[in-house]
């Protein structure tokens, strides 16, 4: 019995990881869809989200049938409440994916973001692949330094999304309203993207230590 209850917990942890894999990858691919007016590639990141979707509820639905059979405590109800929370950051992690590929297929044929800032997009597509790989790796190793080293990379996003507004702030701007309006929306989306993968890592602390990543001592640091 305690064998099947185990591996039910490890079924939830799988889950998790697989759906943050799955919006990694998808962030990737969105970003180079955005950069290269990919269409065909964009229209596989927006389906993608589906199964996203699919693999929140199978979750929900094991974590509630734990809740329901098993009534955890301690450590093991922090895991099956966590994981809930943990899924809801990757489901909308997902969402903002499939954002920046409908902008692709909006602005399609064209492409959405200048040439002066196709750099530093792309470095903000790169950047939130590999925070959501890393809030990956977090939850399969618990590694509580790991989840908190994240939350240091994420620092470089905001240097980036300020980089986006000094652009659209410069009077030397040309590109227009609807291109500062498209702009404006791909930096708020990696922006956000980025921050749901701290909070993974976050929520992954709070599971190991039964602390907030604000509450542990210095020498946890």
């Amino acid at each position: 019995m305690r064998e099947a209850y185990h591996a039910e917990l490890d079924a939830i942890s799988d889950g998790l990881v697989e759906m943050a894999n799955l919006v990694g990858s998808a962030i990737g691919l969105a970003t180079t869809a955005l950069l290269d007016a990919d269409l065909q590639l964009a229209e596989s990141v927006i389906s993608t989200d589906a199964k996203v979707d699919d693999l929140q509820r199978d979750l929900e639905n094991r974590a509630i049938a734990v809740l329901a059979r098993q009534q955890p405590v301690a450590t093991d109800l922090r895991q099956v409440v966590t994981s809930l929370r943990m899924s809801a950051d990757l489901e909308r992690s997902g969402d903002l994916a499939q954002h920046v590929a409908k902008l692709t297929r909006m602005r399609h044929p064209q492409r959405a973001v200048p040439r002066d800032l196709r750099r530093t997009v792309l470095e903000m597509g790169q950047l939130a692949q590999r925070l959501m790989a890393q809030a990956a790796e977090v939850i399969i190793t618990q590694d509580v330094k790991a989840a908190l080293q994240l939350e240091q990379d994420d620092d470089r996003m905001d240097e980036l999304h300020r980089v986006i507004f000094q652009h659209l702030m410069d009077e030397k701007w040309q590109h227009g309203v609807e291109t500062a309006v498209d702009v404006t929306l791909v930096g708020r989306y990696y922006e956000r993207f980025a921050d749901h993968a701290v909070s993974v890592a976050q929520r992954l602390i709070y599971l190991v230590t039964g602390e907030h990543a604000d509450e542990l001592p210095p020498t946890a640091l």
